[in-house]
């Protein structure tokens, strides 16, 4: 496997202090979305796959791995009604976007992320937040509205994991 120099993130968006819900909305999973990839900014490889924390199998690849694979479901397969191939979940290994890191250069994991997230926002694009999903996902039937208030919840989450990691590896804060 070629060995990365270092992960250079794009900058984070301008979050408008007001303005119509979707624009809010859009902006506010956008910011959280750079905000992920400006934690990994300026990280090697082995330092993108440490585990900081010993009791945990997370680290900054698998936080993206996983991140790539919430774009899918919720937008791509419960929102659009797609079927999804998982890049990284196995039946036998629900887990494997964090326990197996070593199966992928770590450009195409960004590369997927980014994809994913490209697709998402096509996906979502014209259409009223009131919208419903077109497949339940585990008998939750939801609409545009909330995808996006969960993934601004799941994105939050792990950009806090990512702040702690982050500073547990070389010591940066802030972003």
């Amino acid at each position: 496997m070629r060995q990365m120099d270092s992960y250079s993130a794009p900058p984070r968006p301008h979050i408008p202090f007001s303005g119509p819900e979707r624009l809010q909305l859009d902006a506010w999973l956008d910011f959280y979305r750079a905000t992920l990839l400006g934690k990994c900014d300026g990280l090697d490889e082995t330092q993108l796959k440490t585990r900081p924390v010993a009791t945990s199998t997370m680290s900054l690849l698998g936080l993206v791995r996983h991140l790539t694979f919430v774009e899918q479901v919720w937008f791509e397969s419960c929102f659009a009604g797609r079927d999804v191939v998982s890049y990284y979940k196995t039946e036998s290994d629900r887990e494997r976007d964090f326990t197996d890191l070593d199966g992928d250069e770590v450009d195409e994991v960004f590369a997927r992320y980014d994809r994913a997230c490209a697709l998402s926002r096509e996906l979502a694009l014209g259409h009223d937040l009131d919208e419903m999903c077109s497949r339940p996902r585990g008998n939750r039937d939801v609409d545009l509205r909330w995808i996006y208030i969960h993934l601004i919840e799941e994105y939050a989450r792990h950009c806090g994991h990512a702040d702690l990691f982050r500073e547990l590896i070389d010591g940066t804060t802030g972003y």
